[in-house]
């Protein structure tokens, strides 16, 4: 499958080429409702007078996309009706405008033309949007549900980060916190993955975890469950944060009380464009904003954290979690983010 040709689709001025690719896992990854050891992505090129901007789309299972349905709504478009990349506005909402969902593959295009748009001019993306570097919080670093062996690996293996997620949601909560509290005393955020059902049980788990210093509680209940929901978040003596339960700009609106704050990805919201709304609306409503990814190369790593200094949490992990990073773009040192200085996302193929 990594080995698979690109293909290629000529539109007027620009052309686009795709073809899918599957990361390894350094790990296998297990959360509340599935374990996994490989993710597929499908790698995207959108050129333009010679320029070259590279994009992705990560797969993960419950956004209900594949490879296959990426490269099918990929290969519906057609950008022969525009005459420069600057019509940036005009051309992703056309993008939008395809089909009805398929957020992951409309984030591949969106995150090459944003690539292709600041090399263009010269610039990284966070320097057009004005933007400080030095203002990305530091980002957390993932552990996922496991023995209790393995996750005092994985915790030791993970030294350098400031901060640590968790993922809960199962009958082994407590194990799993009690395990990491052995190892190291560094906050945590916890990402239960909608895998609590009972509010009262939930609350007084927030409880137990503010007491071993877990800093937010990510997706905690089913996110149909609203009322149960702002139950919880007007009790919570920690903040509650939607992740399956926010996916685009417009959902942003009727989250306020029922979270805190919002994750924003940009495989759920259709890539940089909508992203940077997400985080603008957010704020304007007095919500806390943390910026997520899925298991992805340093391509769509690289994207996100051109506004990572918009946000309030950082974790930016994706690419650290797998073995066959194709691209060289935002990295960490000490649990930080560093951008490159490089025009557009700031990504280099390996």
């Amino acid at each position: 499958m990594n080995n698979v040709e690109w293909q290629t689709k000529q539109m007027g001025k620009f052309t686009l080429r795709f073809r899918p690719y599957t990361l390894e896992l350094r790990h296998v990854f297990t959360v509340a409702s599935f374990s996994r050891s490989t993710t597929p992505v499908v790698l995207t090129e959108l050129e333009y007078e010679g320029v070259v901007g590279y994009g992705e789309a990560s797969m993960p299972p419950y956004l209900g996309e594949s490879q296959e349905s990426v490269m099918s709504f990929l290969a519906k478009l057609d950008l022969s009706n525009f005459q420069s990349p600057f019509q940036t506005q005009e051309i992703l909402s056309y993008v939008d405008s395809v089909d009805q969902k398929n957020t992951a593959a409309k984030a591949a295009l969106d995150i090459a033309l944003h690539d292709l748009l600041g090399k263009l001019m010269g610039q990284p993306y966070y320097k057009i949007w004005g933007l400080k570097p030095d203002l990305i919080p530091p980002t957390s670093y993932t552990i996922g549900i496991d023995t209790e062996e393995m996750i005092r690996k994985k915790v030791e293996e993970a030294g350098q980060f400031q901060i640590l997620k968790v993922k809960l949601g199962l009958d082994t909560d407590k194990m799993i916190i009690d395990t990491i509290r052995s190892v190291t005393d560094v906050p945590l955020c916890a990402d239960v993955n909608q895998g609590w059902k009972n509010k009262e049980e939930a609350l007084e788990m927030a409880h137990w975890l503010k007491e071993r210093n877990v800093v937010f509680l990510e997706q905690p209940m089913p996110k149909e469950m609203l009322d149960e929901n702002a139950w919880l978040t007007e009790r919570s003596p920690i903040p509650t944060i939607a992740d399956e339960g926010c996916q685009r700009l417009a959902d942003v609106p009727a989250l306020k009380g029922v979270y805190t704050g919002i994750n924003i990805k940009l495989m759920k919201c259709t890539g940089m464009r909508e992203a940077k709304q997400m985080a603008e609306l957010a704020r304007a409503l007095d919500m806390k904003v943390m910026l997520g990814c899925m298991t992805e190369t340093s391509c769509a790593i690289s994207a996100a954290a051109q506004l990572a200094p918009l946000v309030d949490w950082a974790d930016l992990d994706g690419a650290l979690l797998i073995g066959n990073d194709l691209y060289d773009g935002m990295y960490v040192e000490n649990g930080k983010c560093f951008l490159p200085d490089r025009p557009g996302i700031g990504v280099i193929k390996r």
